[in-house]
């Protein structure tokens, strides 16, 4: 790629080289996991691992749970039993709280961006917080926050109001956002949503060259698998209660994806041997 690198002088970037991965701990650690919600089992037994450096999926039925999940990574909802390890710590624990080491975008980002402001400014969000900094800019930040939107092809309208913007464009000033502070482990919560097929592409073929560049281990929240399968290693699947997880040829299966989705589901190979799913 020839943008450059947001990571570059980042300190992660040595633990996400191709043999500093295989020797990495998990990314994420789930031993025996359980989650109530308003006295509600929502899922229970999971006990998996995801490997650093990897692309995975969480899938699953509406409203089993994909999105508490996501809460559980962040330190947003705590478990009813067992153990979670992020990178390390307990969740929302570690050297900076998992700010920095975690980039997160929200399903609902586009409605809570901030339509009036420019894209380069939300993006220096992902480094000032929720706060508007009435000091000057930081010459560091105003890089990092111009190689974070070269780093996802966002820099010829990085100076337009987020308002201005399609939703594709939208979704890679999101992402731009959770990059900047050159994170360990991005989470994306159904980033696909609303895009058309070809800005569903664009964002499918961005996250997998972010994985390969930068050494990013990503986590992404889907309702349908087959615009993610180019690039996942696997997926956790949350099915009758339970959290499992598994890797990609394990989880692209007729009987397991017809009882996940309560739906024939046929798994076809293309002659150019690419897989697709389908309901029958």
């Amino acid at each position: 790629m020839s943008t450059p690198d947001p990571t570059a002088t980042a300190p992660a970037a040595d633990v996400t080289s191709a043999a500093g991965a295989a020797a990495a701990p998990p990314a994420l650690v789930f031993d025996d996991v359980s989650v109530v919600r308003g006295g509600r089992l929502v899922w229970s037994e999971g006990t998996f691992e995801i490997p650093t450096g990897s692309v995975t999926a969480i899938i699953g039925s509406n409203g089993s749970g994909k999105t508490t999940m996501i809460k559980v990574i962040l330190g947003l909802v705590p478990t009813a039993s067992g153990r979670v390890r992020v990178l390390g710590h307990a969740p929302g624990e570690g050297p900076s709280s998992g700010r920095d080491d975690i980039g997160y975008v929200p399903q609902d980002y586009t409605s809570t961006a901030g339509d009036a402001i420019r894209a380069r400014d939300a993006v220096l969000l992902g480094l000032t917080g929720s706060r508007w900094a009435f000091s000057r800019i930081t010459r560091e930040q105003r890089e990092r926050v111009d190689q974070a939107l070269a780093a996802v092809d966002a820099t010829e309208f990085a100076n337009r109001r987020v308002s201005q913007l399609s939703g594709g464009q939208r979704q890679r000033v999101a992402i731009a956002q959770a990059i900047v502070s050159r994170p360990r482990l991005v989470v994306l919560d159904e980033p696909l949503a609303s895009l058309d097929l070809r800005n569903q592409r664009e964002i499918v073929d961005l996250l997998g060259r972010l994985n390969k560049d930068l050494g990013v281990t990503i986590l992404v929240v889907a309702h349908d698998l087959n615009p993610l399968l180019s690039v996942l290693d696997g997926a956790v699947y949350l099915l009758d209660g339970h959290a499992h997880h598994a890797p990609l040829s394990g989880v692209v299966d007729e009987d397991l994806l017809s009882h996940l989705y309560g739906t024939r589901i046929e798994v076809v190979r293309t002659p150019q041997g690419e897989l697709f799913m389908r309901s029958v």
